[in-house]
């Protein structure tokens, strides 16, 4: 990535207020406790005709032996190595902390071979400024401290005209527009995150066995299949009632609009406990909000004792347990082991394809005409509905029209079928279609 920058620091200095006042809108969760990011978040801002990408990091705490803080250690280290400048934060309000100096030996290896300059964050008074200056003491950054407000976003103009004049040509910004999104969810623990990785070929998102690691929507551009796409890893979805903590409620919430804001869901689902009451609901939220659909049943390595027909049976007790939606496909997979992995996501992007794919409207007729005068309408209180035209409407999603004298009588078992053979004759696996009829 080209003109990038990472925001680094201790925990609780405010680098996801500056993250969020820099790409212009709430992106990342924020609270008063502690290590609430954890993974690389990434946004995109503009400063003066220049345009860059945002790297917000997890608090970095040195030598400690949580298993969440070695991972954002790690997190924070890939951080710098992939900025062109680096904001390392530090809380006047607080003062010099340990902390501060222990990671601003860290960041003296990167002194000399890229920008780093010293942000003293809450300096909303100019007490608080004038105090900032005991953390020259740091012996980190180039040239003067930048005392910022990130909450109030005084300070922050100066920073980002010393930020962008490291930044050689205006950067024509990364457009999301226009990409397909798919977003990987599923319950916690089923191995969100691990695919990612997998895919992205490095540690994208911290990965541990314990349940709601990941917290934010983690949004990735990924090349594969000659396709480019955004790859979304969101936060594990669980029950209402199991939701207890403020931060992972918004968690949930920000899994909820990724799945909102994209065009394909890869739907995971544990292989040693089956499909469960969540997992059913998960695919009916995607089948209400019109999203294309993969289940991918992860840790198929797990299995013992699998015969010839094990995944025929397992594929129809799903589709027993998610009836009536019955057009997603299931692949059968192992992160782990990397088994059919990439079938899932070229099985996503021929969904998307599937999604997006208009139909011809003489095609159309000259398939669906025949089909419907081999099977007519059922006549209903002595009425006979005559389909004289089909057309498919221009909308984000595959929708139908079919014209006739009585669209009020038509039975919802011959939309089905009206459904069924649309699927047969043009392919739209893994996409809810819609049927309406209107009066000609």
């Amino acid at each position: 990535m080209k003109n990038t920058i990472a925001i680094v620091g201790r925990p609780n200095v405010g680098k996801s207020t500056l993250f969020n006042r820099l790409v212009g809108h709430r992106k990342a969760i924020m609270d008063n406790q502690s290590g609430v990011t954890r993974d690389r978040h990434y946004g995109y801002g503009e400063w003066i005709g220049k345009h860059f990408t945002v790297i917000d990091t997890g608090g970095y705490v040195h030598g400690s032996d949580d298993v969440f803080e070695e991972g954002i250690r790690r997190q924070v280290k890939l951080a710098i190595d992939e900025a062109d400048v680096v904001l390392f934060m530090v809380d006047v309000d607080a003062g010099l902390h340990g902390l501060d100096e222990e990671f601003a030996n860290v960041l003296r290896r990167y002194q000399g071979k890229k920008p780093i300059y010293l942000v003293a964050n809450k300096a909303d008074t100019n007490a608080r400024a004038h105090a900032a200056g005991e953390f020259y003491a740091l012996g980190v950054g180039d040239g003067d401290i930048f005392t910022i407000s990130s909450q109030s976003g005084s300070g922050t103009g100066d920073l980002l005209d010393a930020v962008v004049s490291h930044f050689e040509d205006p950067w024509e910004e990364v457009q999301d527009e226009g990409l397909p999104k798919i977003a990987v969810v599923g319950r916690p623990n089923v191995g969100k995150s691990s695919l990612v990785n997998l895919l992205l070929g490095e540690e994208r998102t911290i990965v541990t066995d314990i349940a709601g690691t990941t917290r934010d929507a983690i949004k990735t551009r990924y090349n594969a299949f000659g396709n480019e796409f955004i790859l979304i890893d969101t936060a594990g979805l669980r029950r209402k009632t199991k939701v207890k903590e403020d931060i992972e409620f918004y968690s949930v919430l920000r899994s909820i609009r990724a799945m909102e804001e994209s065009d394909v869901c890869i739907v995971m689902l544990d292989a040693t406990r089956g499909i469960e009451a969540q997992d059913v609901n998960i695919i009916g939220l995607a089948d209400k909000n019109r999203k294309g659909i993969v289940i991918l049943v992860n840790k198929w390595d797990l299995v013992e004792d699998k015969e010839t027909n094990t995944t025929k049976k397992i594929e129809e007790q799903i589709y027993e347990k998610i009836a009536p939606i019955a057009y997603p496909p299931i692949i059968f997979t192992s992160v782990l082991t990397k088994q059919r992995v990439h079938k899932a996501i070229e099985t996503a992007i021929q969904v998307y394809e599937n999604k997006t794919k208009k139909i011809p409207t003489s095609q159309l007729n000259e398939v669906m005409l025949r089909v419907i005068e081999e099977h007519q309408p059922p006549s209903t209180k002595g009425k006979m509905v005559r389909i004289k035209y089909v057309t498919q409407l221009p909308t984000h999603n595959p929708v139908f029209a079919f014209f006739c004298n009585l669209p009020q009588y038509v039975s919802e078992s011959y939309t089905r079928y009206l459904e069924n053979r649309l699927r047969e004759n043009f392919d739209f696996g893994g996409v809810p279609i819609g049927i309406i009829f209107r009066k000609k």
